[in-house]
């Protein structure tokens, strides 16, 4: 019995020898646990999410709207400039006082004209061009010019038709010296089937054969391949075409005919100019003729 207890004591012993070792050994190898003080206190907060850099801008600058509205429209009636579009440009009785232009374009014709020959450019490339088809052909009429230049840009009016005498015609930019174009009718009533086409003034307009204001004689004997026939000057300096002479000009494409008035220079002398009576004829080349230095003033293309 009393060996019993003296085991028993023994291996109690021995238990608590063990236990105390072990106890050591867990607090050492437990984690220590985080304190919230110093959680509060040394450990700093996690970095937001990096977000892309905003480039810069300098100061006082805006960005440029791409439509600014109109404050004075209701918001039903602005437009944005991606609304808005851009549109798309047989012989027969002489008009009342029209005998002189008419019989200065009649004289252009020939009826021994010779083929056309080529000549080199006087001058480059002409929107303004009258051809004698198409609009400016025989069959045109004043609507088929509205529709082609615009309502506002063709006006139906009284035009000067020499000596004095007017007549109505329908005018190409009437407001625009340089685009002027003068186009008579055959039938005036409805203003159709063109009569007369008119380049004058300060008219940029190229008539058929290349022709158009301030010309030499020297360059319409270059157009027409050879000399040609005038008229002496009248009392206003003004000589007239007489014939092409079988040139080049005196058929164009197109069945119409060419004519032209030249004014002698300013500083042709009235001598000069007295030696060239209205009532005789004078070839392009005469020396006479030259010395006035003319140009051409008006050009008439008639049916």
């Amino acid at each position: 019995m009393q060996r019993r207890w003296i085991g028993a004591a023994l291996i109690a012993g021995f238990a608590l020898g063990a236990a105390g070792p072990l106890k050591a050994q867990q607090r050492q190898l437990a984690p220590a646990q985080p304190s919230i003080m110093d959680e509060d206190q040394n450990t700093a907060p996690a970095a937001p999410p990096t977000q892309p850099a905003k480039p810069a801008r300098s100061r006082g600058q805006m960005a440029t709207p791409l439509f600014e509205p109109d404050p004075d429209l209701d918001a039903r009636d602005q437009l944005a400039p991606s609304q808005v579009r851009q549109p798309m440009p047989a012989a027969v009785a002489e008009p009342s006082g029209a005998g002189s232009r008419i019989r200065a374009a009649t004289r252009g014709s020939d009826l021994n004209a010779e083929p056309a020959a080529s000549a080199k450019p006087l001058r480059q490339a002409n929107a303004h061009v009258v051809a004698c088809s198409g609009l400016f052909g025989q069959g045109s009429s004043h609507v088929k010019l509205a529709m082609a230049f615009h309502g506002k840009n063709v006006a139906f009016t009284q035009v000067e038709a020499g000596s004095g005498g007017k007549v109505m015609a329908s005018v190409l930019f009437a407001k625009d010296p340089k685009q002027r174009l003068e186009v008579w009718w055959s039938k005036p009533a409805s203003r159709s089937d063109t009569h007369l086409i008119v380049i004058n003034g300060q008219s940029d307009w190229t008539a058929p054969g290349d022709l158009h204001l301030g010309q030499t004689l020297a360059d319409l004997e270059r157009l027409n391949g050879k000399p040609f026939k005038l008229s002496g000057f009248d009392r206003n300096n003004v000589t007239t075409l007489s014939n092409w002479n079988g040139g080049a000009l005196a058929a164009v494409p197109g069945g119409c005919k060419v004519g032209l008035s030249l004014r002698a220079a300013l500083t042709a002398s009235a001598s000069a100019l007295s030696a060239l009576p209205a009532d005789r004829e004078f070839s392009s080349s005469d020396a006479a003729l030259r010395a006035v230095n003319p140009t051409v003033g008006e050009i008439l293309v008639g049916y």
